[in-house]
């Protein structure tokens, strides 16, 4: 599964501000529904939920809040770099400033683990997350997230 399946160069945040991690879960709600179509309140409750099992914040800088919703279609991921790192009550109690945001069908259990697993995979690249915390350009970080495909399609 290829980032730029999840990923689309719309869906690249370059430069979004928030104050906290509410308020990031709201901002990046309300592209999603941009996206799909779907309400922004649906979504944001979607992904609170599953934030209050425990947060998604993975450490190193970054987030991958995700949900299951019952009326989308396919897997869509929403890219965002903050202009201001926030809290995410993350693993390592590090601030959180590049964040992806995955939603994925009700019934897409093993597709929405592999999708995860792919986003984890390219944002432990060091080197990768370095350049993308050095730009604030949405076609950059696209091609950035693109790159990764090349040099982690294994």
């Amino acid at each position: 599964m290829a980032l730029a399946d999840l990923i689309k160069q719309n869906a690249v945040l370059p430069a979004l501000r928030a104050n906290s991690k509410k308020q990031l879960l709201q901002e990046m709600s309300a592209a999603a529904a941009q996206l799909t179509g779907l309400p922004e309140r649906e979504i944001f409750d979607v992904v609170l939920q599953r934030e209050r099992l425990g947060s998604t914040g993975v450490g190193n800088g970054i987030a991958i809040p995700h949900g299951k919703m019952p009326s989308l279609n396919e897997i869509v991921g929403i890219f965002a770099r903050l202009e201001t790192p926030v809290d995410f009550e993350a693993l390592d109690d590090q601030p959180v400033d590049l964040v992806v945001l995955l939603l994925a069908p009700e019934g897409a259990g093993a597709d929405h683990l592999k999708a995860l697993s792919r986003i984890a995979r390219v944002m432990r690249d060091g080197e990768l997350v370095d350049k993308m915390r050095t730009t604030s350009d949405a076609a950059t970080l696209y091609a950035f997230l693109n790159e990764s495909q090349a040099s982690n399609a294994a």
